[in-house]
């Protein structure tokens, strides 16, 4: 893996009229031909996500969006898109053409991003064909504004330094455990290679845990569940930490002293990509569950489901053998998320590692805003067999 994950990247959004430069404008400002460029009203019909770095801010996703004003069956259903992608929008970019003075539905959105507490630029484009005033613009728009015309390269440099000064530093919590481990501690990680896992490589959550124990300056020392009691017996001292994965907690903690401390990778995506403690509380709703409630079960990443998969066959057997309820169980993966959680009387997401948390927080809130709990798939498992104090104490 050469690249900063997409999830770890500054999320940047750019909303806009149709026909208003937004592709243009990302052209000017990566310095690449990225998005297609027309004279044509509606080129950009479903959202373009761009990886790349943009100097001097680091590693990004750039975000093309369909036009704002599109019509039609069709366009409705692209407008649907475009506000889908407000879920993971870092920095927003909203786009003023200086052609046009029906500034409707730049209001609108305008008002979307500002209840979504969104970060936002005012981007007046074109204005080496008509200038706009911005004294006049921020009379409804309590934005910062760069005029630019993407077209003919003008202040494009000052638009990359606004988007540097008003970038959220919070986007992304720093680190994953520097807050827990201390230089030259032990942190033993335990990675099963069954059939879940993918051939020649780790996972992403094993990856990003072992490079963060690294830049703490710890030892990262990584070990199959069926080699734990080997490398433990090997060892001339007791770990530091143990990380695990969540499927096979119950197997760690009999095998681990109870003053080792112990936790598992999802637990620690669940606190870096959300809000532990909230997903802590989610879980005691598990033992509220009785026959035909339902239970949504939310996965980040889209994958072709093997036998033993933890999302539609051990979850859903480890609850119904908590709870001896006849559950209603739903998978959701992907993007796609349901608008009325209402219907569900438990949330439990997957580790998310393949979001930002922009995104993983905008379930969360979406969640508790509709009184529908949440949790995640480690601190389930670690609720179901008893251990959650132990595996989360030293997080919060």
């Amino acid at each position: 893996m050469l690249d900063t994950p997409k999830a770890n990247r500054l999320h940047i959004a750019i909303f806009g009229r149709r026909n208003a430069g937004k592709s243009s404008l990302i052209n000017a400002i990566t310095g690449q031909e990225i998005a297609l460029v027309s004279d044509y009203a509606g080129t950009t019909t479903d959202p373009v996500y761009k990886a790349m770095e943009l100097l001097p801010i680091g590693p990004v996703v750039i975000i093309d969006t369909a036009g704002i004003d599109d019509e039609g069956e069709v366009g409705e259903l692209r407008v649907k898109k475009t506000k889908e992608v407000l879920d993971k929008t870092d920095l927003a970019l909203l786009v003023f053409s200086a052609e046009n003075t029906d500034l409707s539905m730049e209001k609108e959105w305008y008002s979307l991003l500002k209840e979504r507490k969104i970060p936002t630029i005012g981007v007046v484009n074109k204005i080496d064909v008509k200038d706009l005033d911005v004294e006049e613009l921020k009379k409804d728009f309590d934005l910062p504004f760069v005029k630019v015309s993407a077209k003919a390269k003008i202040n494009i440099g000052k638009l990359k330094e606004a988007i540097q000064q008003y970038a959220p530093e919070d986007y992304e919590r720093k680190t994953i455990l520097g807050d827990v481990v201390k230089p030259k501690d032990l942190v033993v990680l335990v990675a099963p290679q069954d059939i879940q896992a993918p051939k020649g490589r780790l996972i992403l959550p094993q990856v990003q845990v072992i490079r963060d124990i690294l830049d703490n300056d710890a030892l990262a020392l990584t070990v199959k569940d069926s080699e734990l009691t080997d490398i433990l017996s090997a060892l001339n001292r007791k770990p530091d930490l143990v990380i695990t994965d969540s499927q096979v907690f119950e197997k760690v903690n009999r095998m681990l002293d109870k003053d080792v401390p112990l936790t598992s990778f999802s637990i620690l995506m669940a606190r870096y990509k959300g809000e532990l403690k909230i997903l802590i509380e989610g879980a005691k709703a598990i033992d509220t569950l009785k026959d035909g409630d339902k239970v949504l079960i939310a996965e980040a990443c889209t994958h072709h489901p093997l036998e033993g998969d933890i999302g539609r066959e051990k979850l859903p057997n480890w609850l119904r053998q908590r709870t001896g309820a006849d559950l209603d169980i739903t998978v959701n993966a992907g993007v796609d998320f349901p608008e009325d959680l209402t219907q569900y009387k438990l949330i439990i997401h997957c580790g998310a590692c393949m979001f930002n948390r922009k995104q993983m927080m905008t379930r969360i809130i979406r969640a508790r805003e509709q009184n529908v709990p949440i949790t995640n798939y480690g601190v389930a498992i670690a609720y179901m067999n008893g251990i959650l104090d132990r595996v989360t104490g030293m997080l919060i």
